[in-house]
């Protein structure tokens, strides 16, 4: 049987990895109907409900799946619909068996309604054979293969546009979200320049309790003052914020499988906002600023890291 081959994905732009698509096509007479559901997942995990006896396929439909989609929770469904020219068989026996208790149950409870024989059909058991046999020659097999994967090839495509969709939907938000972070550090970099007297007099203040000390070591004072000077500024954590921040917005715009390396940048942005909290001094009002502007960093990287969740 001849594999199917399916386009690949355009590079560009953020994909989410929630989505729902169904595609419909012909086969003998039955209508073939094929729905795929896909929910976020760290890695590809594809889960395929064919009819009985089809497993002859499912190689060729997951391989068509991951030449589309590069993660997510995939869920493909395929079933057969009677069309107008599909046989169909009745269980003559089951079908007489429902009308004579229905036609029982209208005598005793004196119904006036007659039976409907339409209705009758449409009880379990009564109509068979709704999913065709498979077929017995390689030619045979081979064209029901080629609807099948012509179905999913539709399905996929529908499920992409609207996983695109949704992705520029959560683009939008996420570029919203990492400018706020940007300005908030913006301003913490203005109000750190402000603070920069009073982390020279807690400097001042610390080594003049060290020199008042007997036996201290030029060595250690000189590591002491080192450290005091390393607390009190933040601008190293700051670029690094801007540059993950920069790396960010790039790979919102690159596409492809970013998920896990927008992740990995909201962990390194938490870090340094951490890192910030820890430097900043809590009795000046500038440095109360800092600590409520680095509040507000880590709350917008956390609303970020649910969000990123959901992309491919």
């Amino acid at each position: 049987m001849t594999q199917p081959v399916n386009p690949s994905i355009s590079p560009r732009g953020c994909v989410s990895m929630t989505g729902f698509a169904q595609a419909r096509s012909e086969y003998a007479g039955w209508s073939i109907r094929i729905s795929v559901k896909s929910v976020n997942h760290r890695f590809l995990d594809v889960k395929l409900r064919l009819p009985e006896g089809f497993d002859l396929y499912e190689s060729a439909l997951r391989q068509a799946v991951r030449e589309k989609i590069q993660r997510g929770h995939v869920e493909v469904s395929a079933s057969f619909l009677p069309g107008a020219a599909a046989p169909l068989r009745i269980n003559q026996e089951l079908a007489a068996g429902y009308l004579r208790a229905a036609e029982e149950l209208r005598l005793q409870t004196s119904a006036a309604a007659s039976v409907d024989v339409a209705g009758i059909l449409r009880l379990p058991g009564v109509v068979l054979g709704v999913t065709p046999a498979l077929p017995e020659s390689e030619e045979e097999q081979e064209r029901l293969g080629k609807s099948l994967a012509a179905c999913l090839t539709e399905a996929l495509g529908k499920l992409d546009e609207m996983r695109r969709i949704e992705g520029r939907h959560l683009a939008e938000d996420l570029r919203a979200r990492t400018a706020r972070i940007g300005e908030h550090a913006a301003q913490i970099r203005e109000l750190a320049v402000k603070l920069q007297p009073a982390f020279h007099r807690r400097l001042d203040s610390k080594l003049k309790e060290l020199l008042s000390g007997a036996g201290i070591e030029p060595a250690r004072l000189a590591q002491e003052a080192a450290l005091l000077a390393e607390r009190g500024d933040v601008s190293e954590e700051l670029d690094r914020l801007r540059s993950h921040l920069t790396q960010f917005t790039g790979l919102l715009e690159g596409g492809g499988e970013a998920g896990k390396k927008l992740d990995f940048l909201l962990q390194e942005m938490h870090r340094e906002a951490n890192t910030l909290l820890s430097k900043t001094p809590g009795v000046e009002s500038e440095g109360l600023a800092i600590t409520g502007l680095a509040l507000e960093i880590k709350a917008e990287i956390e609303k970020l890291r649910e969000q990123v969740q959901n992309i491919e």
